[in-house]
Parts: structure tokens; sequence; C-alpha cells
């Protein structure tokens, strides 16, 4: 996936109301530019640390820069939710998920469930239907004596868990169900559920898998230009 072009580098000020963020820009010039990620960010929100917006040239929008990235030591990572659609979409279509390879059809946002709608539907004329939910993962906490995972979720998220629940019932009407973590980061080679956070998704999780629905766990190649899937993670 392309990201916006050019991004503009800057200092990260402060981030605040959830979806605020105050950034320097490389001219001195101190913009308000829009989070586009609801979670605590943890770790990506340290004041001097170096991060990446777009601006976008629609005079309508009240914010016209978005914060796109932040770079650590470990390098960069994505923290924009709206984009592991397509990411993974993408990657569907290219053949480059071998587990979701061979449909004939992917449609996007599709209503169902009790009022969700699923990231992708993969149907085929001999194989069926697949329903696939993706979650951005940005969380890497590296706590403990095993560094380099990725967690999910990184606050509470009742809608997470019933999203596993809804997948789960598909699964028991005869379809198939995958879950997918998108870990927009390159840093992690492995892959955990964060109980400690949220001890009810963990909950959803175990029952979902427990159901039948699949899980799959990606990495992504990132630049300043272009995100997009990698290799597959370790999922403990």
């Amino acid at each position: 996936m392309e990201l916006p072009r050019p991004l503009h580098p800057g200092i990260l000020v402060k981030r605040y109301k959830r979806f605020l963020t105050d950034v320097m820009l490389e001219d001195g010039t101190e913009i308000t530019a829009h989070c586009p990620n609801p979670g605590r960010m943890t770790g990506l929100m340290t004041p001097g640390s170096k991060i990446w917006v777009s601006r976008s040239d629609n005079p309508k929008r009240k914010l016209p820069f978005t914060f796109e990235l932040f770079e650590d030591e470990n390098g960069l990572v994505g923290i924009n939710t709206g984009y592991p659609n397509t990411i993974v979409s993408e990657a569907i279509t290219e053949g480059k998920i071998s587990e979701l390879a061979g449909y004939e059809i992917l449609r996007r946002e599709v209503n169902y469930g009790d009022r969700s709608r699923i990231d992708v539907l993969l149907e085929d004329s001999s194989r069926g239907r697949c329903w696939v939910e993706i979650k951005n993962v940005h969380l890497k906490r590296d706590t403990g004596i095993i560094p380099g995972i990725a967690e999910f979720p990184d606050s509470v998220t009742a809608r997470g868990a019933r999203h596993l629940y809804e997948l789960a019932n598909q699964v028991k009407k005869g379809d198939r169900a995958v879950m997918v973590y998108l870990v927009q980061r390159m840093d992690c080679d492995r892959f955990r559920i964060a109980g400690d956070i949220d001890p009810n998704y963990q909950k959803a999780f175990i029952a979902a898998v427990d159901s039948g629905v699949e899980i799959i766990c990606l990495d992504v190649s990132i630049t300043t230009e272009t995100i997009s899937v990698r290799r597959p993670i370790h999922i403990l």
C-alpha cells in the first residue's frame, strides 16, 4: 500500500484528546495533526520523538495534517489504524497470504452478526465463504525476559471481543472464519494476546480458537513511501 506523498518529518510535542497530536515540523512550525488511532499507543507517545505526518489538500478538512508513522531506535511503526484492511486486502489479492489465497471474490466491509461489518469476505463457488477480521497491532512492551513480542490489544476493547464471538458464530454456521493480526512494525518476531490489559478479550480469543476460528499474524515491510505484508509471525 502506498502512503500519502510526501511525508513530512517532525518532532512529537504531545498527544491529547485521543485524536490530536501537536508536532514541530523541520522548519520550526508547530502544527496540530489528526491522530488516526484511538488506542493508548503505549511507547509511541514519547515527547521529542521523530514522527512523520502527511498533509491533505482538501480544503474541507479542519486538520490538514495526519500522524502516519512513529520512528524509534528500531525503525518505523505504522500508527494509522485505517490502513491494515487495505494492506491485508492487497496481500490477499497478490497471493502473499497462502492461507487466504485462491478465492474468486473479495469484498470489504460486509454487514454481518450483531451490528458489525466484516473487514473482508472471501467467496468461492467451490470453497464457500471465509470471513476475515483484521486488527492493527503496534504494542511492544519488551517486559520480562523475552524481547520482540508484539501484543494486542493495547487497551480494553469490548468491540474487539464481540468480533471474536461473531467469527465463532460464522464457524458454527459452517463457514470459515479467520482473525488476522497485522503488526505495523518490523522489530517483532512473536505475538501474544495482552491478557493483563484486557482479560475479557483474552477469554473471547480462547473461545474463538476453541470454536475453530483460525488465527494469522503478519508483520510488514514499512518505509516512508509504502507499507506491505512481509512475513508470518509466531503466535505464542
